[in-house]
């Protein structure tokens, strides 16, 4: 499981400002306090003097001091807290404040992300992804099948009811165990009939599950390998590429649509070889038959992705076509 270096980021940035609204109350209190209670900013300068003396003493082993200068501290420390609640003000008034009292707002209980930072990182991958998926709408549960005929299908016998039923359980069970033993998915079939959909619905349960998400669209992704190859600042386009390449789950939308060029189709091939290679899962999905990809892109290219990702045809009639009429 990764974390998505640009999502967490962001979570990071967040967890800064709140610890530095945290930092923003307690001193707002200290200077309601100072200014109410004067002896208490006279205690924290002894406070402070000490703690520098006791520094002083533990470099040079000085333990009788060092102690004398703790002893002290905690009588100031009792003394501080009587005079703010003596002066109608909490103990812990001017305590440090934080969002998170287990990392303390860093983020890390050690090596370990702090579910703090876990939070804020899931927040982030959800904006992520519901600026290009509807991920309030698109759940397995408002999937219908309503949408598709019963009527046998010729070229394989059963309705593209019964065919879709087999698809949605497919990728339902996909997402309750996506894991390191999943494989990749191609999801084929005409214009309007799901594919985008179920791959959202998948998308939601992968990213809840913690692992680190990534839809786009087949001509954007391009695009970004174009600005990495051959724009003069290159480095928002990297971080795109690397986002990319390395993410947990990638799903490529709409394959088949972009300009196919020497470049694109070299693109795809790293795509699909490194994520293969490094154990990564993708989606793809596309209009095109199977037997289309070694004739748009490459027979190495159709090779991997009929070989090694698991094919799921789509089946029916146009769902917004029929939602219109």
């Amino acid at each position: 499981m990764s974390y998505d270096g640009k999502l967490l980021a962001k979570a990071k940035t967040r967890l800064d400002e709140l610890r530095s609204a945290g930092e923003a109350e307690r001193l707002k209190h200290l200077s309601q306090v100072y200014e109410a209670l004067p002896e208490v900013r006279r205690i924290d300068g002894r406070i402070r003097a000490n703690m520098a003396n006791a520094v002083k003493c533990a470099v040079s082993g000085d333990t009788g001091r060092l102690n004398a200068a703790r002893s002290d501290n905690a009588v100031l420390q009792r003394e501080r807290a009587v005079l703010l609640v003596s002066g109608g003000f909490p103990a812990d008034y001017t305590d440090d404040r934080y969002a998170c009292e287990k990392c303390r707002d860093t983020g890390y209980l050690g090596t370990e992300i702090c579910s703090c930072l876990k939070s804020l990182y899931m927040e982030e991958q959800k904006k992520s992804l519901s600026a290009l998926l509807k991920l309030g709408d698109q759940t397995f549960d408002s999937f219908s099948l309503d949408w598709y005929d019963d009527a046998p299908v010729p070229e394989t016998g059963v309705s593209a009811r019964e065919a879709m039923d087999m698809v949605y359980n497919s990728c339902v069970n996909y997402a309750m165990k996506f894991g390191e033993n999943s494989k990749s998915l191609f999801f084929t079939g005409g214009t309007g009939l799901g594919k985008t959909f179920l791959a959202a619905c998948i998308a939601r349960e992968v990213y809840q599950k913690g692992f680190s998400v990534v839809y786009d669209t087949a001509a954007s992704v391009f695009g970004v390998f174009s600005d990495d190859r051959f724009s003069r600042d290159v480095t928002e386009a990297r971080d795109e590429v690397r986002r990319y390449l390395t993410c947990d789950l990638l799903i490529l939308d709409d394959l088949g649509t972009e300009m196919t060029t020497a470049f694109t189709v070299s693109a795809l091939y790293e795509i699909v070889n490194t994520r293969l290679t490094s154990g990564k899962k993708t989606i793809i999905t596309s209009n095109m038959a199977p037997e289309e990809l070694s004739r748009r892109y490459s027979p190495q290219i159709a090779s991997r992705i009929t070989g090694e990702y698991l094919t799921l045809r789509f089946y029916g009639s146009d769902i917004r076509l029929q939602k219109l009429s």
